[in-house]
């Protein structure tokens, strides 16, 4: 008999979120904001929703106030399930400029 099994080679869809970089205090850890916007049940009004995820930042590239895509992953620690894809733009310093 023939082994009939398919073969997977793609690791699947894996979600991606577009946030707002809050803390990039910790060693190659940032803390992204991802908004939801949701329709109330009753009224229908558009309300903003927020959920802050830990993402993988390897090179610590990422500063706070940036624009970034992550990307779900395998767990990486307690709190780390989303690694850092790509910077979309960067966000201002302290002081005001644009980096």
């Amino acid at each position: 008999m023939t082994d009939a099994t398919p073969q997977h080679t793609g690791r699947g869809h894996r979600r991606e979120r577009l946030g707002e970089v809050v803390s990039d205090a910790m060693d190659k850890t940032i803390v992204v904001r991802v908004e939801r916007r949701i329709r109330h049940a009753l009224y229908g009004k558009e309300m903003r929703s927020y959920t802050k995820f830990h993402a993988h930042d390897e090179k610590n590239e990422a500063h706070k106030g940036d624009r970034v895509r992550i990307v779900e992953t395998r767990p990486l620690s307690r709190l780390k399930r989303w690694r850092l894809l790509e910077i979309v733009s960067r966000g201002t310093t302290e002081g005001g400029a644009v980096s």
